[in-house]
């Protein structure tokens, strides 16, 4: 086969460090918006972005010639540089070190895609702890409590 073809959707979620609620709705919808270009500028689109004070959800295509570690880093990286720039309050913002992401089948994208919108809806009865710790749990990902939270 001649051509190198991929169709890898991922839901990528991380937190502020220390899940530090300081993501304010006035700053979410720009937020996702420059994460949507840091995403398309490495050929992996956003299929939807969303987030609440304390974490984002970003659900996306990510590009074949790409690594998973490569658009992590961008995202957070270029991200914490921008929020810095936004409030002198922001000074001091970073995300945790950590993340994690999950793959997503084709078919699951519009299921992923609703959950990721409702994320006010959702953690008005769940804290990001308990959210992470199901999706790992589903996830069937091991992880020790003592070091999956910064």
């Amino acid at each position: 086969m001649p051509q190198s073809l991929a169709n890898l959707y991922i839901h990528l979620i991380f937190s502020t460090k220390e899940r530090v609620p300081c993501l304010s709705s006035s700053v979410r919808p720009d937020l996702h918006a420059y994460m949507a270009t840091v995403l398309a500028n490495l050929n992996s689109p956003a299929v939807l972005i969303n987030s609440v004070a304390d974490h984002v959800h970003l659900l996306f295509n990510m590009g074949r010639t790409v690594s998973l570690a490569q658009v992590v880093e961008d995202v957070k990286k270029s991200s914490s540089k921008w929020i810095k720039t936004q409030d002198p309050a922001l000074a001091g913002f970073a995300w945790q070190a950590g993340y994690g992401a999950f793959s997503v089948s084709e078919s699951n994208v519009p299921k992923v895609a609703n959950y990721v919108r409702n994320q006010e809806e959702h953690h008005r009865v769940k804290t990001f702890q308990e959210e992470y710790r199901e999706f790992l749990a589903k996830h069937k990902i091991a992880f020790d409590e003592r070091y999956v939270w910064d």
